[in-house]
């Protein structure tokens, strides 16, 4: 059975990081980006790391730019948007494709494990976040306009 733990991605410092750094955590990894409607989430989600970081959960970001080219900068400009604008202290990873031929092999197994609306496989936009448990499997997705706070609860009973 395939879990994150199969995974390597790149972080926007361009370092690997083997993601079986990351079993035995609860993941929320989350398509970001800095000019879309949903970027306020990013309080959101920070807020979420700071509450459950100390009981083994992450929130981990991919920047991307397939939606509306909501994406645009590099690797540093993304951090410190982030950082200057909402105080974000959990990792960003290095900006990916999360649909197409050059999708991430961990997008693309996340995205089989939890279809979203109607059996679709596709991200439809940022800020779209997949609930990893601490066995490295994905349990639930959720849409961009799913808060960072109503995932809260689910969370909780993963930890």
């Amino acid at each position: 059975m395939t879990t994150i733990a199969d995974f390597t991605v790149t972080t926007n410092r361009g370092e690997s990081l083997d993601m079986a750094e990351k079993q035995g955590k609860v993941l929320l990894i989350v398509n970001t980006a800095s000019k879309c409607g949903f970027t306020p989430q990013y309080d959101g989600l920070e807020a979420l790391f700071q509450e459950f970081k100390d009981q083994e959960f992450e929130v981990i970001g991919f920047p991307c730019n397939q939606f509306g080219a909501q994406e645009p900068g590099d690797a540093d400009e993304i951090a410190q948007f982030c950082k200057v604008n909402f105080g974000v202290t959990f990792p960003l990873m290095k900006k990916i494709d999360v649909n197409g031929a050059d999708a991430s092999p961990l997008y693309d197994w996340m995205k089989s494990e939890k279809k979203g609306l109607m059996g679709s496989t596709s991200v439809k936009w940022n800020f779209t976040k997949f609930l990893i448990n601490r066995e490295g499997e994905v349990v639930k997705r959720y849409g961009p306009q799913d808060t960072p706070a109503s995932i809260a609860k689910d969370i909780k009973k993963l930890l």
